[in-house]
């Protein structure tokens, strides 16, 4: 008899619910999407459905009706009844008997969250410290799949150290981007906001492209290129931007204090831009 067990419960293979089947326990065979709402209102919903569709697209799971994921979307949102809520779902390439290669015509699998999201005003004015770690991820960074043990890792190791980001660098000694978020460093003379171009190597990150879009209300140039740890270190600015929180200023960068421990002029300026851009969106 095939058997699996749960815990310490054996049951009969052919009697386990699929879930348990699921290829992307298995393997992280699937692709996920975060959004939030602001006050009742779900933010860049199209721009999330759309890089979502590209991220099935990139890993090859077909049989997905945008149209329904997002209606899914709206009706679990409306069900919850957040006004600040992070909504996180996925979908996988369905359930089966592990296989590597897989079967033809499997059914995708779609799950989804809706949770509230917590005050970070406090941490937000405070600013976070970071501190840098090896980019061990894979070479399709721009899919946002479940592949995430290495932004796990890097996550655990520089928590240790009191810091809540770990910002992650590559084999060329390059700053890619957070382990969950996107990367900036404002140089104030010159009044221009630098991150790094996209490409396999980033997340396309819809948070990222409203700061750029907003940079302009800010007086600042954009220069998308990429940011080495020295650079980081001497930087009059540093910021990440990610999804549930927008943009959240960085004090100190492996153990370097930054713009004095507080958050910067432009930095300011632009959580107060990102804040006007969410209010007409929204």
């Amino acid at each position: 008899m095939q058997i699996a067990m749960i815990d310490d419960r054996i049951v009969d293979i052919r009697e386990l619910d699929p879930a348990y089947m699921d290829r992307g326990t298995f393997f992280g065979d699937g692709v996920y999407e975060v959004l939030r709402s602001y006050d009742g209102r779900i933010f860049a919903l199209d721009d999330h459905l759309e890089r979502f569709a590209r991220s099935l697209s990139e890993v090859k799971i077909e049989g997905v009706d945008i149209d329904d994921v997002r209606q899914r979307v709206l009706t679990a949102f409306e069900r919850a009844g957040i006004a600040n809520a992070k909504i996180y779902f996925h979908i996988t390439r369905g359930s089966e008997p592990r296989s590597h290669v897989g079967s033809k015509g499997l059914k995708p699998n779609f799950f989804l969250t809706v949770t509230e999201l917590p005050d970070d005003s406090q941490k937000k004015a405070a600013g976070i410290k970071v501190a840098t770690h090896p980019d061990w991820r894979w070479k399709r960074c721009d899919i946002k799949s479940l592949n995430l043990m290495a932004n796990i890792l890097a996550k655990i190791e520089v928590e240790k150290t009191g810091c809540e980001e770990a910002i992650l660098v590559d084999d060329n000694g390059q700053i890619t981007e957070g382990a969950g978020s996107a990367f900036f460093m404002i140089d104030t003379a010159a009044k221009t906001l630098v991150t790094r171009p996209l490409g396999p190597e980033i997340l396309p990150s819809i948070t990222r492209k409203v700061v750029l879009q907003v940079a302009v209300n800010a007086s600042l140039t954009v220069a998308e290129r990429p940011i080495t740890p020295a650079q980081a270190k001497a930087a009059d600015e540093l910021f990440i931007a990610v999804t549930t929180q927008d943009i959240v200023p960085v004090t100190e960068f492996d153990g370097v204090k930054i713009s004095a421990g507080k958050a910067g002029k432009y930095t300011q300026i632009l959580m107060a831009e990102f804040t006007k851009m969410v209010s007409l969106e929204v």
